[in-house]
């Protein structure tokens, strides 16, 4: 299986558009080369940091897969006029292709890193479920700092896992994932956002019907106002402000 990127016009950014089933056999070939590889998605606030934050970009260039993790995007990407474009009908979040981590074949070793320490040991339960046949281990973030980077290194490099989730927030683990990478033993290393505490059942997932409407920014705004209001109601208009000036610089 070849991963062919495909190019988001409006947005200026490409991205990996594949399925679940696509998904699993791309991190079938990963586990069984055992290198490096690193798996991220694309939403909304994951291209106005593309377009202003050249260490992110610089991650998001380099990686292996760019999944689309956000309706906006997928909606977007749906209508660039690649008549050759595959037919995605919903966006592929990490807690799509989690729970078909069973058929990754050969996976022995599950790393999980993030979250507070109920919600990381959660996840690393319902992950021992999901691939019975993996140790899974795993290391809470919350209070990153640089100290507990440090550990998450030497923990890791002690592991030896064959897959990482990583679950810092964005763009936390992103740039973690930029400075640390070289550093780190070989594995497919997964920005996972809030899929732990997601996956751990701590916080609920929005009812598939409303993520087919494109329709899940509204169901984490009322569950996280705070959190989530900005990236709603003022990010797109810092976006709208980046495409913009991006679009008249390459007229220059």
């Amino acid at each position: 299986m070849i991963l062919t990127r495909q190019h988001v016009p409006v947005l200026g950014v490409d991205a990996t558009p594949l399925t679940v089933p696509e998904l699993t056999v791309a991190l079938n070939r990963f586990v069984s080369e055992g290198v490096t590889r690193t798996v991220v998605g694309h939403n909304l606030h994951s291209v106005t940091l593309f377009h202003s934050d050249p260490e992110f970009r610089a991650l998001y260039e380099n990686s292996d897969v760019v999944l689309l993790d956000g309706a906006p995007v997928l909606w977007l990407w749906g209508r660039s006029g690649d008549a050759d474009a595959p037919v995605m009908d919903y966006r592929l979040g990490s807690t799509d292709w989690i729970p078909a981590l069973g058929s990754v074949d050969g996976l022995d070793r599950i790393a999980v890193i993030g979250a507070g320490a109920e919600a990381n040991a959660k996840a690393v339960a319902r992950l021992k479920e999901i691939v019975p046949q993996a140790k899974v281990a795993g290391m809470p973030g919350e209070g990153w700092n640089d100290e507990l980077e440090g550990e998450a290194v030497a923990w890791l490099t002690e592991l030896r896992p064959q897959l990482v989730l990583l679950g810092l927030g964005m763009p936390l683990q992103e740039m973690v994932l930029q400075r640390r990478l070289a550093a780190l033993p070989p594995a497919v290393y997964c920005a996972v956002g809030g899929a732990i505490e997601q996956i751990a059942g701590i916080q609920k997932l929005a009812p598939r019907w409303l993520g087919r409407l494109g329709l899940e920014w509204a169901w984490r705004l009322m569950l996280h106002p705070r959190r989530v209001a900005y990236r709603v109601f003022g990010e797109p208009w810092v976006l709208l402000g980046l495409l913009i000036r991006r679009r008249l610089a390459s007229k220059g």
